[in-house]
């Protein structure tokens, strides 16, 4: 799986809207659905507060694991 296909899938099992990711890491609704989407990627920082956010390790949002 592709981080963009694990990212999505994450939120779309959370409570959490874009607008809410997007606020929460500080971007537009438009850079967070360039996630999404594979046209951007996040640095290390927002990638720790997206695990934060989803409860799962950098590994697992990554793809690095599947547990």
């Amino acid at each position: 799986m592709e981080f963009k296909n694990r990212l999505k899938e994450l939120r779309k099992q959370s409570p959490y809207t874009q607008k809410e990711i997007s606020e929460k890491l500080g971007i537009s609704v438009t850079a967070y659905q360039y996630y999404e989407t594979g046209k951007n990627e996040p640095n290390i920082e927002k990638l720790k507060i997206l695990a934060d956010m989803f409860h799962v390790s950098l590994d697992y949002l990554t793809c690095y694991s599947d547990n």
